[in-house]
C-alpha cells in the first residue's frame, strides 16, 4: 500500500500525523507501507508532460502503480484539501482504478472532514473506492505532545484499526478482481 502525505505547506503537521500512522502500519502483518510525499514531489501546475514532469513522475507514479491500496492524508485548507494533493492525484488516473483508498484528515474543529469528503468525489470519478471508515484529527496540534506521541492513543489507535482492516479486505478483493478481468471503467 501507498501512505499519501498531501500537504506542502511550510511548517505542515503532516509528518507527525504521518509518522503516527506508520507506526500503527508496522504493527500489522498485512500491510507494507511506501509513502508519496507531496512535499517531495516538483509536479508542475500545467499536467504537460515536459522532461522535469516526467524526472519527477519517476519517483512517484511506479508507487502508485504498484500499489493496491493507498491512503490518503490530508490536512483541511479552506475547506477542503491542498492544490498540491490535487495535483498529485490528476497526473495519475489507472493508477488509481478498482483500488481502494484510506482517508486520514486532520485540522482544527472540523478535523480535516470537510477535506477527507471532497477527496471521497474526486476518488469515485477516478474509479478507485473509498473505504467507509476515517481517521480524523480535531485540533491536530493539541492531540500530539512535544515528541509527536498522542496524549490519547486510544480513540485514533481504534479508527486507524478500524480503517486499516476496511482497506485490507478490500485490497485483497480488488486486487482478486483485477486479476480475474482487468477493469475497464
Amino acid at each position: 500500500m501507498t501512505l499519501v502525505v498531501g500537504s506542502n505547506r511550510h511548517g505542515r503537521f503532516g509528518p507527525v500525523v504521518a509518522d503516527w500512522l506508520l507506526g500503527r502500519i508496522r504493527d500489522r502483518d498485512d500491510l507494507v507501507a511506501e509513502v508519496v510525499d507531496v512535499a517531495d514531489a516538483a509536479l508542475p501546475m500545467s499536467l504537460e508532460p515536459t522532461p522535469e514532469a516526467t524526472a519527477a513522475l519517476s519517483g512517484i507514479t511506479p508507487k502508485l502503480a504498484r500499489a493496491d491500496a493507498f491512503v490518503v492524508l490530508t490536512p483541511e485548507y479552506n475547506h477542503s484539501f491542498p492544490a498540491g494533493l490535487k495535483n498529485l492525484v490528476d497526473w495519475h488516473f489507472t493508477e488509481w482504478q478498482a483500488k481502494p483508498v484510506g482517508l486520514v484528515s486532520y485540522g482544527g474543529l472540523a478535523g480535516g472532514l470537510r477535506a477527507a469528503e471532497h477527496l471521497r468525489q474526486v476518488f469515485a470519478e477516478l474509479h478507485a473506492v473509498t473505504v467507509r471508515d476515517t481517521v480524523s484529527f480535531h485540533n491536530a496540534g493539541a492531540s500530539f505532545d512535544d515528541r509527536g506521541a498522542l496524549r490519547d492513543p486510544s480513540g485514533p489507535d481504534a479508527a486507524a484499526k478500524a480503517m486499516l482492516d476496511q482497506l485490507v479486505w478490500w485490497g485483497h478483493a480488488l486486487r482478486e478482481a483485477r486479476g480475474r478481468r482487468p477493469y475497464g471503467g
